[in-house]
Protein backbone atom coordinates (compact mmCIF):
# COMPACT_ATOMS: atom_id res chain seq x y z
CA UNK A 1 0.00 0.00 0.00
CA UNK A 2 2.71 2.05 0.34
CA UNK A 3 3.67 1.99 -3.06
CA UNK A 4 0.86 3.83 -4.42
CA UNK A 5 1.15 6.60 -1.86
CA UNK A 6 4.90 7.57 -2.78
CA UNK A 7 3.65 7.40 -6.63
CA UNK A 8 0.52 10.05 -5.87
CA UNK A 9 3.24 11.83 -3.75
CA UNK A 10 5.32 12.13 -6.41
CA UNK A 11 2.84 12.92 -9.15
CA UNK A 12 1.63 15.77 -6.46
CA UNK A 13 5.01 17.51 -6.33
CA UNK A 14 5.69 17.64 -10.45
CA UNK A 15 2.46 19.25 -10.28
CA UNK A 16 3.50 21.59 -7.88
CA UNK A 17 7.20 21.80 -9.74
CA UNK A 18 5.11 22.57 -12.56
CA UNK A 19 3.34 25.27 -11.08
CA UNK A 20 6.27 27.08 -9.54
CA UNK A 21 8.15 27.17 -13.51
CA UNK A 22 4.91 28.16 -14.91
CA UNK A 23 4.61 31.25 -12.22
CA UNK A 24 8.12 31.73 -12.26
CA UNK A 25 7.87 32.31 -16.43
CA UNK A 26 5.10 34.66 -16.03
CA UNK A 27 6.93 36.24 -13.52
CA UNK A 28 10.17 36.48 -15.55
CA UNK A 29 7.42 38.06 -18.11
CA UNK A 30 5.89 40.46 -16.93
CA UNK A 31 9.39 41.82 -15.60
CA UNK A 32 10.83 42.16 -19.03
CA UNK A 33 7.38 44.13 -20.20
CA UNK A 34 7.82 46.86 -17.19
CA UNK A 35 11.57 47.16 -17.85
CA UNK A 36 10.86 47.66 -21.35
CA UNK A 37 7.50 49.85 -20.67
CA UNK A 38 9.79 51.60 -18.01
CA UNK A 39 13.16 52.38 -20.57
CA UNK A 40 11.05 54.05 -23.24
CA UNK A 41 9.17 56.02 -20.84
CA UNK A 42 12.63 57.35 -19.60
CA UNK A 43 14.32 57.70 -22.86
CA UNK A 44 11.07 59.89 -24.22
CA UNK A 45 11.29 62.36 -21.80
CA UNK A 46 9.69 61.59 -18.30
CA UNK A 47 9.73 62.30 -15.07
CA UNK A 48 10.81 59.65 -12.65
CA UNK A 49 7.96 59.76 -10.29
CA UNK A 50 5.88 59.19 -13.76
CA UNK A 51 7.76 56.09 -14.39
CA UNK A 52 7.61 55.33 -11.22
CA UNK A 53 4.05 55.49 -10.66
CA UNK A 54 3.01 53.80 -14.23
CA UNK A 55 5.15 50.95 -13.93
CA UNK A 56 3.44 50.21 -10.43
CA UNK A 57 -0.04 50.91 -11.50
CA UNK A 58 0.12 48.17 -14.57
CA UNK A 59 2.45 45.56 -11.66
CA UNK A 60 -0.64 45.88 -9.54
CA UNK A 61 -3.24 45.51 -12.28
CA UNK A 62 -1.14 42.33 -12.90
CA UNK A 63 -1.24 41.01 -9.55
CA UNK A 64 2.67 41.54 -8.58
CA UNK A 65 4.46 43.46 -6.17
CA UNK A 66 7.09 46.17 -7.68
CA UNK A 67 10.76 47.29 -6.88
CA UNK A 68 11.76 49.53 -9.33
CA UNK A 69 15.74 51.50 -9.30
CA UNK A 70 15.77 53.96 -11.81
CA UNK A 71 19.31 55.15 -13.15
CA UNK A 72 20.11 58.24 -15.92
CA UNK A 73 21.16 55.14 -18.47
CA UNK A 74 19.43 52.22 -16.66
CA UNK A 75 16.47 50.74 -15.27
CA UNK A 76 16.39 47.74 -13.12
CA UNK A 77 12.47 46.05 -12.25
CA UNK A 78 12.04 43.49 -9.95
CA UNK A 79 8.11 42.08 -9.39
CA UNK A 80 7.25 39.10 -6.81
CA UNK A 81 4.02 37.68 -5.27
CA UNK A 82 3.02 38.05 -1.92
CA UNK A 83 5.25 36.32 0.54
CA UNK A 84 8.66 37.25 -1.87
CA UNK A 85 9.35 33.57 -1.68
CA UNK A 86 10.71 34.46 -5.56
CA UNK A 87 11.46 37.32 -7.10
CA UNK A 88 12.19 38.41 -11.27
CA UNK A 89 14.38 40.88 -12.10
CA UNK A 90 14.53 43.03 -15.59
CA UNK A 91 16.89 45.24 -16.68
CA UNK A 92 17.12 47.55 -19.49
CA UNK A 93 18.99 50.56 -20.95
CA UNK A 94 17.19 53.76 -21.59
CA UNK A 95 16.31 53.56 -24.84
CA UNK A 96 17.82 56.72 -26.83
CA UNK A 97 14.38 58.19 -29.23
CA UNK A 98 14.91 61.73 -28.10
CA UNK A 99 11.83 63.70 -26.17
CA UNK A 100 8.24 62.81 -27.41
CA UNK A 101 5.25 64.43 -25.57
CA UNK A 102 3.25 62.51 -28.06
CA UNK A 103 5.29 58.68 -26.92
CA UNK A 104 5.04 60.12 -23.38
CA UNK A 105 1.16 60.70 -23.12
CA UNK A 106 0.62 57.10 -25.17
CA UNK A 107 2.62 55.88 -22.44
CA UNK A 108 0.64 56.85 -19.92
CA UNK A 109 -2.34 55.92 -21.48
CA UNK A 110 -1.27 52.46 -21.57
CA UNK A 111 -1.04 51.98 -17.73
CA UNK A 112 -4.34 53.17 -17.28
CA UNK A 113 -5.66 50.97 -20.13
CA UNK A 114 -4.16 48.15 -17.84
CA UNK A 115 -5.40 49.17 -14.90
CA UNK A 116 -8.74 50.40 -15.54
CA UNK A 117 -9.72 47.57 -18.46
CA UNK A 118 -7.80 44.73 -16.48
CA UNK A 119 -5.81 43.81 -19.59
CA UNK A 120 -3.65 40.92 -19.56
CA UNK A 121 -0.12 40.71 -19.90
CA UNK A 122 -0.28 39.67 -23.42
CA UNK A 123 -2.79 42.29 -24.52
CA UNK A 124 -0.55 44.86 -22.68
CA UNK A 125 2.61 44.03 -24.67
CA UNK A 126 0.61 43.89 -28.17
CA UNK A 127 -0.47 47.14 -27.21
CA UNK A 128 2.88 48.67 -26.14
CA UNK A 129 4.46 47.19 -29.21
CA UNK A 130 1.78 49.07 -31.10
CA UNK A 131 2.68 52.56 -29.93
CA UNK A 132 6.43 51.99 -30.42
CA UNK A 133 5.79 51.17 -34.07
CA UNK A 134 2.87 53.56 -34.58
CA UNK A 135 3.98 56.67 -32.93
CA UNK A 136 5.84 58.40 -34.84
CA UNK A 137 8.04 61.62 -34.80
CA UNK A 138 7.32 64.96 -35.79
CA UNK A 139 8.04 65.62 -39.25
CA UNK A 140 11.41 67.29 -39.29
CA UNK A 141 10.25 70.29 -41.61
CA UNK A 142 7.26 71.55 -39.83
CA UNK A 143 9.67 70.96 -36.17
CA UNK A 144 12.17 73.77 -38.49
CA UNK A 145 9.28 76.10 -39.46
CA UNK A 146 7.26 76.07 -35.79
CA UNK A 147 10.76 76.32 -34.01
CA UNK A 148 11.65 79.30 -35.96
CA UNK A 149 8.40 81.18 -35.62
CA UNK A 150 8.33 80.27 -31.82
CA UNK A 151 11.92 81.94 -31.09
CA UNK A 152 11.08 84.80 -33.24
CA UNK A 153 7.77 85.34 -30.95
CA UNK A 154 10.34 84.85 -28.13
CA UNK A 155 12.34 87.90 -29.44
CA UNK A 156 8.87 89.99 -29.74
CA UNK A 157 7.86 88.95 -26.23
CA UNK A 158 11.96 90.30 -25.35
CA UNK A 159 11.16 93.95 -27.01
CA UNK A 160 12.48 93.18 -30.26
CA UNK A 161 10.94 94.85 -33.55
CA UNK A 162 9.88 93.69 -36.51
CA UNK A 163 13.74 93.38 -38.13
CA UNK A 164 15.00 91.60 -35.16
CA UNK A 165 12.23 89.17 -35.61
CA UNK A 166 13.15 88.44 -39.16
CA UNK A 167 16.47 88.51 -38.08
CA UNK A 168 16.12 85.83 -35.15
CA UNK A 169 13.69 83.91 -37.61
CA UNK A 170 16.46 83.32 -40.20
CA UNK A 171 19.07 82.59 -37.86
CA UNK A 172 17.29 79.85 -35.91
CA UNK A 173 16.10 78.38 -39.74
CA UNK A 174 19.60 78.11 -40.49
CA UNK A 175 21.29 77.08 -36.46
CA UNK A 176 18.14 73.96 -36.19
CA UNK A 177 18.59 73.00 -39.39
CA UNK A 178 22.52 72.63 -39.01
CA UNK A 179 21.37 70.94 -35.56
CA UNK A 180 18.72 68.32 -37.28
CA UNK A 181 22.05 67.74 -40.01
CA UNK A 182 24.64 66.79 -37.42
CA UNK A 183 22.37 64.80 -34.62
CA UNK A 184 21.53 62.79 -38.03
CA UNK A 185 24.56 62.32 -39.24
CA UNK A 186 25.55 60.55 -35.29
CA UNK A 187 27.63 63.46 -34.23
CA UNK A 188 28.06 64.30 -30.45
CA UNK A 189 25.17 66.16 -29.00
CA UNK A 190 27.68 68.22 -26.84
CA UNK A 191 29.26 69.56 -30.78
CA UNK A 192 26.00 69.95 -32.57
CA UNK A 193 25.00 72.49 -30.03
CA UNK A 194 28.11 74.64 -29.81
CA UNK A 195 28.29 74.98 -33.56
CA UNK A 196 24.32 75.36 -34.10
CA UNK A 197 25.07 78.24 -32.02
CA UNK A 198 27.55 79.68 -33.47
CA UNK A 199 25.96 79.87 -36.49
CA UNK A 200 22.76 81.07 -35.43
CA UNK A 201 25.10 83.92 -33.59
CA UNK A 202 27.09 84.79 -36.68
CA UNK A 203 24.27 85.33 -38.80
CA UNK A 204 21.83 87.12 -36.10
CA UNK A 205 25.10 89.45 -35.64
CA UNK A 206 24.34 91.18 -39.10
CA UNK A 207 21.67 93.00 -37.28
CA UNK A 208 24.68 94.44 -35.44
CA UNK A 209 26.72 95.10 -38.16
CA UNK A 210 24.68 96.61 -40.73
CA UNK A 211 22.33 98.63 -38.38
CA UNK A 212 19.45 96.35 -39.36
CA UNK A 213 15.99 97.97 -36.74
CA UNK A 214 16.30 99.31 -33.76
CA UNK A 215 17.24 96.10 -31.42
CA UNK A 216 19.67 94.27 -33.14
CA UNK A 217 21.24 93.37 -29.48
CA UNK A 218 17.63 91.53 -28.88
CA UNK A 219 18.44 89.58 -32.10
CA UNK A 220 21.50 88.33 -31.12
CA UNK A 221 20.29 87.66 -27.77
CA UNK A 222 17.39 85.11 -28.20
CA UNK A 223 18.76 83.80 -31.53
CA UNK A 224 19.99 80.59 -29.58
CA UNK A 225 16.95 80.44 -27.40
CA UNK A 226 16.04 77.69 -29.07
CA UNK A 227 18.60 75.47 -28.00
CA UNK A 228 17.82 76.09 -24.51
CA UNK A 229 17.45 72.43 -22.53
CA UNK A 230 14.00 73.31 -20.71
CA UNK A 231 13.18 70.43 -20.61
CA UNK A 232 15.56 68.11 -18.88
CA UNK A 233 16.23 71.17 -16.27
CA UNK A 234 12.13 71.03 -15.32
CA UNK A 235 12.88 66.83 -15.20
CA UNK A 236 15.53 67.45 -12.82
CA UNK A 237 13.72 69.55 -10.72
CA UNK A 238 10.77 67.09 -10.29
CA UNK A 239 13.27 64.36 -9.33
CA UNK A 240 14.98 66.34 -6.91
CA UNK A 241 11.64 66.91 -5.40
CA UNK A 242 10.23 63.11 -5.39
CA UNK A 243 13.95 62.64 -4.01
CA UNK A 244 15.29 60.69 -7.33
CA UNK A 245 18.78 62.43 -6.73
CA UNK A 246 21.01 60.98 -8.84
CA UNK A 247 18.35 61.23 -11.98
CA UNK A 248 18.05 64.75 -10.97
CA UNK A 249 21.77 65.25 -10.92
CA UNK A 250 22.58 63.72 -13.74
CA UNK A 251 19.95 65.47 -15.66
CA UNK A 252 21.13 69.05 -14.43
CA UNK A 253 24.53 68.40 -15.06
CA UNK A 254 23.80 67.24 -18.58
CA UNK A 255 21.32 70.37 -19.49
CA UNK A 256 24.09 72.35 -17.69
CA UNK A 257 26.78 71.26 -20.18
CA UNK A 258 24.64 71.73 -22.93
CA UNK A 259 24.11 75.48 -22.09
CA UNK A 260 27.48 76.12 -21.47
CA UNK A 261 28.30 74.60 -25.19
CA UNK A 262 25.55 76.74 -26.68
CA UNK A 263 27.14 79.95 -24.46
CA UNK A 264 30.49 78.89 -25.86
CA UNK A 265 29.37 79.18 -29.62
CA UNK A 266 27.79 83.00 -29.06
CA UNK A 267 30.67 83.89 -27.66
CA UNK A 268 32.92 82.35 -30.43
CA UNK A 269 30.64 84.30 -33.09
CA UNK A 270 30.79 87.63 -31.17
CA UNK A 271 34.25 87.33 -30.47
CA UNK A 272 35.37 86.43 -34.34
CA UNK A 273 32.91 89.40 -36.18
CA UNK A 274 34.53 91.90 -33.45
CA UNK A 275 31.18 92.51 -31.38
CA UNK A 276 31.48 94.10 -28.02
CA UNK A 277 30.82 92.54 -24.98
CA UNK A 278 29.20 95.58 -23.59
Amino acid sequence: MRFPELLTNGMKQRIVDMGDCEDHSALRKTAAFLADYASLLLGCGSTCIRIEKNTRRMAEAFGVDLGIFIMPDHVAVSVWRGDCAHAETAQRKTVSCGISFDLNTRLSRLSWKVADNGLSLHAALECFERIKTMTKPTGKWEVLILTSFANAAFCRLFGGDWYAMLIVFLSTLAGFRLKQIMLEDGRDVRLTFLCASFFSASISAGGHIFNIGSTPELALGTSVLFLIPGVPYINSVSDLIYRHYLCAFSRFLDAAVLTACLSAGLCAGMLILGLKWF
